[in-house]
């Protein structure tokens, strides 16, 4: 029976595992985010942050607690074809990455999963990345603070609000007195076209009645 077993075995044994969770780490604490499967991401996750929580302490136990956990590995660079040592992960832990994150309760790596998968036999791909960000403290309302204070904020928006509504009412008004002016401006203009229309046809009636006159003479 399998008591007292927890954990996934990842198809290996325990000293490979322990070797593959301490590889994963500290390439994680060295680069920032590492590829991998979302198997071994959940697995050396927690691994991870608890490290991060115990260098967050920055005593010298804390530090050798660390150090017999993640088995500290320098960090080197190649300059002109040449590595140099530039640190090492657990100085970059406790310098570095825990000061990040002390105001910060947990949670300081996310898994985000990546669209492409794996060459060879094709398993899914995701990345493992510690957060960068840091969470804010919310500003905590002091007991001194009373209605008093809240109050003329209150008020405040609510005068706003009337005065918005206030310019509003004034802008409907002055778009119908606009629309008004505007109707009686045409309304003027087809009177005026009207007036002008109206003599040509007097005239008409004038010439039409004009032979009429003269030839009732005739007929006497």
């Amino acid at each position: 029976m399998r008591h007292k077993v927890a954990g996934k075995h990842l198809n290996r044994t325990s000293s490979h595992r322990q070797a593959l969770r301490r590889n994963l780490a500290a390439s994680l604490f060295e680069h920032g985010n590492i590829v991998t499967t979302p198997e071994k991401a959940k697995f050396v996750r927690p691994f991870a942050e608890k490290l991060i929580t115990k260098a967050r302490q920055g005593t010298l136990h804390a530090r050798r607690q660390v150090i017999a956990a993640l088995q500290d590995r320098d960090i080197c660079t190649v300059t002109d074809g040449e590595p140099e040592k530039v640190g090492t992960v657990v100085s970059k832990l406790f310098q570095e990455i825990a000061p990040r994150y002390n105001s910060r309760p947990g949670g300081y790596t996310r898994i985000i999963n990546l669209p492409f998968r794996r060459v060879g036999d094709n398993g899914r791909l995701v990345m493992l990345q510690l957060v960068e960000e840091e969470i804010r403290s919310r500003p905590v309302r002091r007991e001194s603070e009373s209605e008093d204070t809240v109050a003329p904020a209150a008020e405040q928006r609510v005068s706003e609000s009337a005065e918005a509504a206030t310019q509003d009412e004034v802008a409907a008004a002055e778009e119908a007195s606009d629309d008004a002016a505007v109707t009686k401006v045409e309304q003027t203009e087809d009177t005026a076209v009207a007036d002008q229309a109206e003599p040509p046809a007097q005239e008409a009636q004038g010439k039409e009645e004009a032979p009429a006159d003269d030839e009732e003479p005739k007929k006497e």
